[in-house]
């Protein structure tokens, strides 16, 4: 230990009695100041020659100089000193992350700026309709809303025509026999929403004119009532009792032209798709059937549902694509490739599955439901994520249809109201079009049976 004070080295017996402390173990070594020349040690700190300057050892000399060589520039500048702007890289380099992130950014602009905003779907009607003596029955389809904006609601022994720009209600001249127990059991509209079908239960169709309040075509459909009807231009389907389908040529006098045996137990789901090519048919015996439009069965029955199928809709920008709903037992909602004849997607509802609709739009699809909550809900496709509830029936939702504009929903209610939801909002540009589809020139069949 070579320490030297401020005149030269320790003194050998100052020398020895430090060592010896420090193997006792003490804590601390106290010099003895008689000893100390204290007045070159002031001089010494006050004139910083001997500390600061002329104290470091030959190995610390070369290692600061080892130091400056490494760190410092040739003019002695610091690396670390700020630029104006980093290096320019070398020509024709291209940095991997900068194009990866880049690209990310340019993405996450598009995706923004592609998303639409999340629309307000109100939680209330904007409409409630009494809706007094509407038969409580699941296999019944007793509205539907024309593209002439016209919604026919069938109450027990009656038909009611609701004008939904004017908001007037009319009754068709329309008369059963009460005392054998008749009443309706379905109605439907032509394509050009000139005409309704009524179906009774006792096996019978009547044809209307809607404008001229007046009976056109009295039509015999198999056996027990007729609980679903569809159109196809002029051809009309109907369900029996008995699951048989009969196709009608309303232009002529012998209406009956094909029956279609497929089910078992009545039918109470009748689709034509869009096109025209295929016809779907769901009934108690849990079957989809697919028929084409020649009338031969288009693929094997599909059977992936364990309660009765009331509930079929057409996807309105894919042609091959049917959805279906099943009953009680069932709760399910699938979703149907007709080329195929394979289940694409399925999900469980949670409860009883009375009525889809499609909305092209927004690419979704509503659905009506019955306990315990008895909601329409909105579900995304095809992730079919859940968008929206909507609440206030007390009781089952029997039947759904939409507005010709596609932005309101009316849901008929064992609890004997009628609601009206604004739950799509409408682009404008779309709504133009779909109006000017609406006066484009009428269909050949208002001709013929007027």
């Amino acid at each position: 230990m070579a320490t030297t004070s401020s005149q030269g080295p320790m003194p050998r017996w100052q020398r020895k009695q430090l060592e010896s402390a420090v193997r006792s173990g003490s804590d601390r070594f106290i010099a003895n100041r008689a000893n100390m020349d204290m007045a070159s040690a002031s001089f010494n700190l006050a004139s910083n020659s001997s500390l600061l300057n002329g104290a470091a050892s030959p190995s610390k000399l070369q290692y600061q100089q080892a130091m400056k060589a490494n760190l410092m520039s040739g003019n002695g500048s610091k690396i670390l000193s700020l630029k104006q702007a980093p290096p320019a890289a070398k020509f024709g380099h291209q940095s991997d992350m900068t194009a990866l992130f880049t690209q990310n950014k340019e993405n996450s602009v598009r995706q923004w700026k592609s998303k639409k905003a999340l629309r307000h779907i109100p939680n209330a009607p904007d409409r409630i309709l009494d809706a007094p003596e509407m038969r409580p029955d699941f296999y019944l389809n007793l509205i539907e809303w024309s593209c002439q904006n016209i919604v026919a609601v069938a109450l027990e022994q009656a038909v009611y025509l609701w004008d939904a720009g004017s908001g007037s209600i009319s009754e068709l001249p329309f008369e059963l026999d009460a005392s054998g127990g008749d009443y309706v059991s379905s109605v439907s509209w032509v394509n050009d929403g000139s005409f309704l079908a009524i179906g009774t239960g006792s096996s019978k169709v009547q044809v209307w004119d809607v404008t001229k309040q007046k009976k056109v075509r009295t039509i015999n459909s198999g056996e027990g009532r007729v609980a679903a009807m569809d159109w196809n231009q002029h051809i009309l389907s109907t369900g029996s009792r008995t699951g048989e389908i009969m196709n009608h040529d309303v232009r002529i006098r012998e209406h009956h032209i094909q029956t279609l045996e497929g089910h078992t137990q009545e039918v109470c789901g009748l689709k034509w798709s869009p096109d025209g090519k295929y016809l779907a048919s769901g009934a108690n015996d849990n079957v989809v059937n697919v028929w084409n439009e020649a009338g031969g069965q288009h693929c094997a029955p599909l059977t992936g549902h364990t309660a009765a199928v009331k509930a079929l809709a057409w996807c309105p920008w894919q042609s091959n694509l049917l959805a279906s709903g099943g009953g009680t037992a069932d709760r399910s909602i699938n979703f149907w490739n007709v080329n195929t004849g394979v289940s694409v997607n399925r999900i469980d509802a949670g409860s009883q599955v009375s009525s889809l609709l499609w909305n092209k739009e927004h690419r979704e699809i509503i659905s009506g439901h019955g306990f315990a909550d008895n909601q329409l809900s909105i579900w995304s496709y095809p992730t079919m994520s859940k968008v929206a509830d909507l609440t206030g029936h007390t009781d089952r939702v029997l039947s759904m249809a939409m507005s010709p504009d596609g932005t309101t929903v009316v849901s008929a209610a064992a609890d004997e109201t009628l609601r009206f939801w604004k739950c799509f909002a409408s682009d404008p540009k779309e709504k133009k079009k779909v109006r000017q589809g609406n006066k484009s020139k009428s269909s050949k069949l208002s001709a013929t049976l007027r």
